[in-house]
């Protein structure tokens, strides 16, 4: 299973710029949320791609360790992106860049959340069928988690 990325997200909340779109994302570690603007704004504004983030470090006073941390998530949530050599579009270049995939996402997120309130694209079986799926999924996931305690609980009486 992969690793979880927690985010905080009240619709109640205006962000006004990426400074708190990266507070947002980057719960509570000023750290991570200070690294995240300064990469966020080197690439808005580098004219091509940006080989490596290592001049960061410097520059910023970000340890590698937080740098490389940060980097990892804003690309797993898609907010960036690595380039390979191999990419004809870029010319044999690599690096990093902003990407698309976060907003695209987003965008799906929100046609999925519409079509929830629209009855007429959906049936009420389906839907029905869905709510029986999700109670097998959890009387499953349920057994399997009493088994394991039943397990480990025998080997400790055993021991």
């Amino acid at each position: 299973m992969g690793e979880h990325t927690k985010i905080s997200f009240s619709h109640r909340k205006e962000i006004s710029d990426y400074a708190d779109l990266v507070e947002m994302l980057f719960l509570g570690n000023r750290n991570q949320q200070h690294a995240a603007i300064c990469i966020l704004f080197e690439l808005k504004w580098t004219d091509l791609l940006m080989p490596n983030m290592a001049k960061l470090e410097a520059k910023y006073g970000i340890s590698r360790r937080i740098l490389q941390r940060t980097r990892a998530k804003l690309s797993k949530l898609g907010l960036i992106e690595h380039v390979g050599y191999l990419n004809s579009r870029y010319d044999g270049q690599h690096g990093w860049k902003l990407s698309t995939r976060f907003e695209r996402a987003l965008n799906q997120l929100a046609q999925k959340c519409a079509s929830l309130r629209d009855t007429k694209t959906s049936s009420k079986e389906k839907d029905s069928m869905l709510v029986d799926f999700a109670n097998a999924r959890r009387n499953t996931a349920n057994a399997s988690s009493i088994e394991d305690y039943e397990v480990k609980h025998c080997e400790k009486e055993k021991s």
